[in-house]
């Protein structure tokens, strides 16, 4: 028996009317992210070792309590070494500007990036808020402090 899936409302708007690049898509039926999709005027191509900020042509409006993390498409990364350089990216649901994507090219080709081309995803999550409470001590654990590939010695 399969358990139903969450779901919220998310607005999304073309920033430019009339653009035929698609708007973000589940490719799967049991898909966590969807495709975001490149919207430019010219080919852009990023050598190795290139970063560029890839524009979408979208924004979106997010409910209180949720964000949009923005992350690498397995494929690219495998067949390209295309990455993101701050993966996951965060849109927070007060942000209403449009959503770039920050491509790197760790591959050893140039990697020709046109538009319509899905360059990463977009997982909808809800997210809670800390509130901070100073204190002199911490309990401990038997994990203590160790970091950094502790478990590994």
């Amino acid at each position: 028996m399969t358990a139903p899936v969450h779901s919220v409302v998310v607005k999304v708007r073309r920033l430019n009317p009339g653009s035929v690049v698609p708007l973000p898509v589940y490719m799967t039926s049991h898909a966590a992210g969807m495709d975001l999709c490149a919207e430019l005027a010219d080919d852009l191509l990023l050598h190795p070792g290139e970063r560029t900020l890839v524009p979408t042509g979208i924004a979106i409006e997010l409910p209180d309590g949720y964000e949009a993390q923005i992350r690498p498409r397995s494929g690219l990364a495998l067949r390209h070494g295309i990455a993101l350089v701050n993966a996951p990216g965060t849109i927070d649901p007060d942000y209403r500007g449009e959503i770039g994507v920050i491509v790197i090219n760790h591959g050893t080709e140039p990697f020709l990036i046109r538009s319509g081309e899905r360059i990463a995803q977009m997982v909808i999550a809800p997210f809670v808020r800390a509130v901070l409470v100073p204190v002199e001590e911490l309990e401990s654990t038997a994990r203590g402090d160790g970091g950094f590939g502790h478990t590994g010695k």
